[in-house]
């Protein structure tokens, strides 16, 4: 299998067969990972900007309704497999499992444009299990707001393999892509680092933040997406625990 992921399979290739969740023992209270909803939400420069308006409003009327117009991949955010590959799970067909459960964060330190690589990788601790969430922090959260935030890094396609050769459940990173930066790619760019790891299974969370007090951590995580019938992404609040 891993032999055709730097080809960027064309097509789903189903769910990695990973432990069931264990019993973990908390250390430490939820904390939340998730950018606040609102117009200022992180959104890719690709799609539109969400809005939010009010359809009712007190005191005028009796009672407040918004209404919320936005791409399903603003925000912090989960990637279903049918985002790269037709004919594969959308956000409703997602096993709760894959949306929860053990992992780590690690903190790996780039600056603008620059690549996270094998060798970053491998230098992290503690280390990752099979089955396991991994959030990387790379203290990109702390410059939304600023131009920086849309020259954020991105992980090298053999990163991606590496990733899938250690069986995670999830990839989840404090910018808008794991893939090369918008203003890098070149004619023919296929999303290398997308099709290696949702093409397996392996869930990608965008736009994470708040999860550098978890550095160097084992955690556990819980991605509250939404099973939207088609979605190929879905909005999420995101909360972490330290465990035993």
């Amino acid at each position: 299998m891993c032999e055709q992921c730097p080809k960027a399979p064309s097509g789903w290739l189903g769910w990695l067969d990973l432990p069931e969740n264990r019993p973990v023992t908390p250390t430490g209270p939820w904390i939340d990972l998730t950018h606040d909803v609102g117009p200022g939400m992180p959104c890719a420069s690709i799609f539109p900007k969400p809005h939010f308006g009010k359809l009712r409003s007190l005191p005028d009327d009796p009672f407040n309704v918004t209404d919320i117009h936005m791409v399903a991949h603003a925000g912090t955010h989960v990637d279903a497999p049918l985002h790269y590959f037709e004919h594969s799970p959308d956000m409703a067909s997602i096993p709760p499992g894959r949306l929860s459960g053990e992992g780590v964060v690690w903190r790996i330190e780039k600056d603008c444009d620059e690549i996270i690589s094998v060798a970053d990788l491998e230098q992290c601790r503690p280390l990752i299990r099979e089955g396991d969430i991994l959030a990387v922090d790379t203290g990109w959260a702390a410059r939304f707001g600023t131009p920086e935030y849309e020259l954020h890094p991105s992980f090298s396609p053999e990163a991606a393999v590496w990733l899938l050769e250690r069986r995670i459940k999830m990839l989840a990173c404090d910018f808008a892509t794991p893939d090369l930066v918008y203003h890098l790619r070149q004619p023919g760019f296929d999303w290398p680092v997308h099709r290696t790891l949702l093409a397996n299974g392996i869930l990608i969370c965008e736009h994470l933040t708040g999860h550098a007090a978890l550095a160097g951590e084992r955690v556990e995580f819980m991605f509250g997406a939404l099973p939207i019938a088609g979605g190929d992404g879905s909005p999420a609040r995101v909360v972490a625990r330290r465990i035993g």
